[in-house]
């Protein structure tokens, strides 16, 4: 990994690709904390001298109770920023969706946490089209489709409610990381609608490598993608990367075949500016879910790049 120095903040570059990518899952595997646990760890974490790269916090609909009990624990005259939630639906919409009014609802006046978006699982263009009759333009939404089959249909009916889709990036089992080429697949099928997407799973490592699944003593292990490869392959792929070269980025394993600097980041013969990179963060790849947020921090200190 190369960096144009090594100075007490990250190069300009690096800031851009890592601000607000982790949304923090502490709730789900392989983690499964607390809701007590989760919440004060996020607190934490909002505390720290890496808040910056945080996102929103992950929770299930039919915990958002449980969660609002935690964290008015927490509450102090100095809350700080609003939390981000991002809320899982399950299949029944309509209730989730009325719990999620009435949690906005019930802290409406400020109390430092708001429900800005939602994520549902969808398999056809006919459940997309039926859930997103259903949930307020309010929410961003995400849903999270198969990405082996009738992707491009999925992907269509996501643009036509004028929502955003979700990938899963891995999971407990080899079977839940996509290949390479599905995740590329991915991105050009959202390039082709304008589509902005998140992760989920899997990406706890910033460069490809092989790690135990879970952190179980005799967890399976095997290859998991980084998140600097995914999230830089589909920068890339935003301006014009071909499917090639973006499936060359994402399988990379030397973290010295990328480069930060305050002015651009680059990848072997490619580059892109601090301008596109930010575009590409803001408008195209937004985040990923994590049941770590210390895990990731702990590989790009291991990297020096933090």
């Amino acid at each position: 990994m190369t960096l144009e120095s090594h100075p007490a903040r990250p190069p300009a570059s690096l800031r851009i690709l890592l601000e607000n990518l982790v949304d923090y899952a502490g709730l789900f595997p392989p983690a499964k904390l607390t809701m007590q646990s989760a919440v004060e760890n996020f607190k934490t974490y909002c505390d720290s001298e890496h808040a910056w790269m945080l996102g929103r916090f992950i929770v299930p609909a039919s915990r958002l109770d449980e969660f609002a009990a935690a964290f008015q624990l927490l509450l102090t005259a100095d809350a700080g920023p609003t939390w981000r939630l991002s809320v899982l639906i399950g299949p029944d919409i309509a209730t989730d969706l009325a719990a999620v009014h009435s949690f906005n609802r019930r802290f409406s006046a400020g109390e430092g946490v708001l429900v800005d978006a939602v994520e549902l699982k969808a398999q056809t263009p006919g459940d997309i089209r039926n859930a997103a009759q259903l949930v307020p333009p309010v929410l961003q939404t995400f849903f999270e489709i198969p990405i082996s089959q009738s992707l491009r249909e999925n992907i269509a009916a996501i643009s036509e409610v004028r929502m955003c889709p979700k990938v899963r990036t891995g999971g407990e089992t080899a079977a839940f990381f996509p290949s390479t080429e599905s995740l590329v697949e991915f991105f050009a099928a959202c390039i082709s609608r304008k589509l902005c997407f998140k992760a989920t799973a899997g990406l706890h490592h910033p460069v490809r490598s092989s790690h135990r699944f879970t952190y179980e003593p005799d967890s399976p292990s095997g290859a998991m993608h980084g998140f600097l490869n995914v999230f830089l392959a589909a920068s890339f792929m935003l301006y014009g990367m071909d499917a090639s070269a973006a499936t060359g980025c994402i399988n990379e394993q030397s973290a010295d075949s990328f480069h930060f600097t305050g002015a651009n980041v680059s990848w072997r013969n490619h580059t892109l500016s601090n301008a596109q990179l930010r575009h590409a963060r803001q408008s195209f790849c937004l985040s990923f879910g994590s049941c770590s947020f210390s895990e990731p921090l702990d590989d790009l200190r291991s990297l020096r790049l933090l």
